[in-house]
């Protein structure tokens, strides 16, 4: 669970970043813009020629650390994604056994969230990759989740949070047995 945690926080922590960065772009580039420019003497074409390339000149210092940091974020951003990618389970799909035995587990019923922590619980329709198989989930029973498609639907591709996470086994207790195994999420590792 700490390392579906951290990478959790890593991407929010990554999301976070890069739309504070794209907030300072707009705001320096804004800023820039709306500056008082130095009076150019003469009249003419050269005149506004040299009021636009000061206002040029301006908006290009004030966007070139925000655009650095933007670069920065989407070079880390496309590892991560390469990463994911690398991590793919080579087996997409739960096997019949597999499926059997997470409905069971699930006793048929949405394993996923309907709100305030409470357990769906409308028909399971749907086998689901907990931690999402695009991001390297492990096509494994540990990270088999019972979901009904409105559910499935809903969660998409995205990491749970650990505090779902943590609910999602908080809620298995009880339901399954106490010799049964209520861990949840697993990835692969890189090859």
């Amino acid at each position: 669970m700490p390392e579906l945690g951290r990478i959790y926080w890593t991407r929010q922590g990554l999301r976070l970043a890069y739309s504070a960065v794209l907030i300072w772009l707009a705001a320096s580039v804004m800023t820039a813009l709306t500056a008082k420019a130095p009076p150019v003497s003469g009249a003419g074409p050269s005149v506004a020629a040299a009021v636009l390339l000061g206002m040029f000149d301006r908006v290009v210092s004030a966007a070139a650390l925000p655009l650095v940091v933007a670069v920065v974020l989407g070079i880390a951003a496309a590892i991560i994604t390469r990463r994911d990618v690398r991590r793919r389970d080579p087996v997409r799909r739960f096997t019949r056994q597999q499926r059997r035995e997470g409905m069971a587990r699930a006793n048929g019923l949405c394993e996923l969230e309907a709100g305030f922590g409470r357990r769906c619980g409308s028909t399971a329709e749907h086998g689901d990759h907990f931690y999402p198989w695009s991001k390297g989930g492990s096509t494994s029973l540990q990270n088999f989740v019972a979901a009904c498609a409105r559910c499935n639907r809903a969660k998409r591709a995205n990491i749970p949070s650990p505090g779902q996470q943590r609910r999602m086994e908080r809620r298995r207790r009880e339901y399954l047995p106490q010799s049964s195994s209520i861990s949840v999420g697993e990835r692969q590792p890189l090859p």
